[in-house]
């Protein structure tokens, strides 16, 4: 990777006398910034900006390390063929016409991807904006050189799009408000060879990024887990944009689980799961970047509780509506300490009272706002309570200039970060902004997204170690295996009575029942397990039983479960058979289960139960293998999660119990990769005690 960022030469392949023109522009910027040697390679000209021009990189008669290619589509395979010939190391293909544009455009690219893989060559794009590195001034991009005459501005977020005029559209928008510097910006288009993963590999160890965020389209094909193992180690921040609503397996969604799975909530939770911070819109996720990569994230830690935070403000009905906001997002305005509200007494006037938010208008007017702000900073700094002070300030009017650089010293001094909701005219807002981020802090024109940034900075901190990486998955227990081996049938729908064979083996709670061969055998099994009891139809491939009339329930005597017996064999038509349980009366209801996710390999989820799941949808996912910390962990992400503590005289629900068996699913799914999906619904609480009242496992041969 390092032949795409820090190349000793480079050649500009389609390079352009036309100002006009895309090559023109990539030869520009590249000379722009890059102390390396630079060859024009267009066998139409000697010369072009003031630089020898060459008819191939084969006439180049020094080494050559990166090519930027700017040709027809058709005309790549054969560019790069040459380029192997002499030795190039790594290729940035701009180029549009490959698999975007249609099935021809996708033989080409499979044509350059074989090039690159037989002679070692790795390639960027193609169909993309490039890369920039604003920390070394090199510009790779048919992006207009103007773009750049102020000079880029450094700082320490790098970005990775795939999309290439999103890229472009995200870097001129970035610039053109000159509010965020930019460590690099990585556009990879169709990623026929270099992809997030690599760029996140290298970006994790490059000095001059702290901060890594992405506009995610999808998880590159068959590197999911390596994605999320990469995120999990990570001590660099890391925000994600996710694009698109995936429906992916929907289809083939035979289970409760399965289905529950649909749109992109195993992508969005894996990738939290793993330490990613999710943003909703492109100025959301640079907000939050740049709040990440501002100092001082490594000093705001303190304490291992709710991060606390300070509200100065220059009128009290902006500090009530802080307080409103900033409770919406789950921040948590500190109880000041008395040693804190009696020192912020002592300075304010006799009629004042101090609190959090701290109105600083009636010191203002005594000492004017610039002093009032700073005094009043110290003072809350020194507040142990204090992780963050958020300071409220209006510029292009009243006497609130604010000293940054001594305000950006006591940040720095304390340890605790310092971002500003500034209001006022357009221009002044501007400069203000970026005043503030010339002292490395942070200014907002709209409250919510300082809220959203401040959470996402305190969330980080709370677990300012990585997330843990990903743990392979590796068979510990063959008894799993042997049980699914000899059971029947071994490809399709495992039905209720030998799932929970299954379960049982892995150490989760089932009901007490047994397999009726006929009527008679199953009033035997009934007076053996106890009435009442539940008689169930189970008909081969058919999962949902209820909506299929193949359950009833507290049958309590003989006639009542001969008479149901005769029901069910009706409505089978003869092709099933009965199964007779323990009727147990649940407390309460979950649904847990696991399904196998194309990007991720198995995830396990848990949720409120019954039939009523698929409506309220009330469940989490996390991807296996599952440790007790995740499991307790997610056990407590769903909404529902108060329930779990007891309620109208019930007892609480025993969580590590709770824990133990989703580890299970997770030891089932690592265990057997010929199970695809597994349902538990409802997994319920009967007297104090889990079990599976109802399962599905679904088998593929493997």
């Amino acid at each position: 990777m390092k032949s795409f960022f820090r190349p000793e030469s480079i050649a500009v392949i389609g390079a352009s006398p036309n100002r006009s023109k895309g090559g023109n522009a990539i030869l520009r910027n590249v000379m722009r910034g890059f102390d390396g040697a630079i060859y024009p390679v267009n066998p139409n000209y000697d010369e072009i900006e003031g630089l020898p021009c060459y008819t191939s990189v084969a006439a180049i008669d020094k080494p050559v390390e990166l090519v930027s290619i700017f040709v027809g589509a058709n005309l790549v395979p054969q560019v790069l063929r040459e380029c192997a010939a002499v030795g190039v190391k790594a290729a940035i293909i701009q180029s549009g016409g490959f698999a975007e544009a249609g099935e021809e455009g996708f033989v080409l690219q499979e044509e350059c991807i074989a090039i690159g893989q037989e002679h070692g060559i790795r390639l960027w794009g193609p169909n993309c904006m490039g890369l920039m590195d604003a920390n070394h001034n090199f510009v790779c991009s048919f992006l207009t050189p103007e773009l750049w005459e102020d000079g880029l501005t450094p700082g320490g977020v790098s970005l990775i799009t795939q999309s290439g005029t999103l890229a472009g559209a995200f870097i001129m928008d970035l610039m053109s408000h000159g509010t965020m510097g930019v460590a690099k910006a990585c556009s990879i288009g169709n990623k026929m060879d270099v992809d997030e993963c690599d760029l996140l590999e290298y970006l994790l160890e490059d000095t001059e990024t702290s901060v890594i965020a992405m506009f995610l389209e999808g998880i590159p094909a068959g590197k999911g887990r390596k994605f999320l193992e990469l995120a999990g180690r990570s001590n660099k921040p890391i925000v994600v944009l996710k694009g698109g609503r995936s429906e992916k397996g929907a289809a083939a969604a035979m289970s409760h689980t399965a289905s529950l799975a649909g749109d992109d909530k195993i992508i969005r939770q894996a990738l939290t799961q793993h330490g990613v911070i999710l943003a909703e819109d492109f100025h959301q996720m640079m907000d939050i970047s740049r709040a990440l990569a501002a100092q001082p994230l490594a000093q705001a830690v303190g304490r291992n509780d709710k991060r606390g935070l300070a509200v100065l403000t220059f009128s009290g009905g902006a500090g009530i509506l802080s307080a409103d906001l900033l409770d919406k997002y789950q921040l948590n305005l500190t109880d000041l300490s008395a040693t804190t509200l009696a020192r912020l007494t002592d300075e304010f006037p006799a009629w004042a009272t101090a609190g959090n938010p701290i109105d600083l208008w009636p010191l203002a007017e005594q000492i004017g706002g610039s002093e009032a702000y700073m005094k009043c900073a110290r003072i809350a700094m020194e507040d142990e309570g204090v992780d963050a002070l958020l300071l409220l300030s209006f510029t292009g009017g009243f006497n609130l200039d604010l000293d940054l650089a001594a305000l950006s010293q006591l940040s720095k001094e304390k340890g605790k970060p310092i971002y500003f909701w500034i209001i006022g005219p357009q221009e002044p807002v501007k400069a203000f902004q970026q005043q503030v981020q010339a002292h490395g802090m942070n200014a907002y024109r709209e409250i919510s997204r300082a809220a959203e940034a401040i959470r996402a900075v305190f969330a980080k901190a709370q677990h300012q170690t990585s997330a843990g990486a990903l743990s392979p998955l590796q068979a510990s227990d063959s008894a799993i295996t042997s049980v699914i081996e000899t059971t029947t049938p071994l490809d399709g729908v495992l039905d209720e009575f030998y799932s929970k064979r299954v379960l049982k083996t892995a150490g989760i709670g089932t009901v007490p029942e047994a397999m009726a061969k006929d009527c008679d055998h199953a009033l035997q099994l009934a007076e053996e397990i106890g009435y009442p009891i539940v008689l169930k139809g189970l008909i081969p491939g058919e999962v949902h039983k209820t909506e299929k009339n193949l359950v009833v329930l507290d049958l309590r005597n003989a006639d009542d479960a001969t008479r149901a017996y005769a029901d069910l064999v009706e409505r089978m038509e003869g092709a099933g058979s009965v199964v007779v349980q323990k009727f147990a009366k649940a407390e309460l209801e979950f649904i847990c289960g696991m399904v196998r996710d194309p990007d991720f390999g198995p995830t396990i989820m848990f949720g409120i139960g019954g039939v009523m799941a698929e409506l309220y949808k009330d469940v989490v996912f996390r991807v296996a293998p599952l440790d007790q910390a995740t499991a307790l962990e997610m056990i407590d992400s769903i909404q529902a999660k108060a329930v779990l503590n007891g309620f109208r005289g019930r007892q609480p629900v025993d969580r590590q119990r709770l824990a133990e068996t989703l580890i299970a699913l997770s030891r089932i799914a690592v265990d057997a990769p010929q199970v695809s999906q597994i349902d538990i619904n409802p997994l319920a609480v009967v007297d104090g005690k889990l079990m599976a009242l109802d399962a599905t496992l679904i088998v593929e041969e493997h």
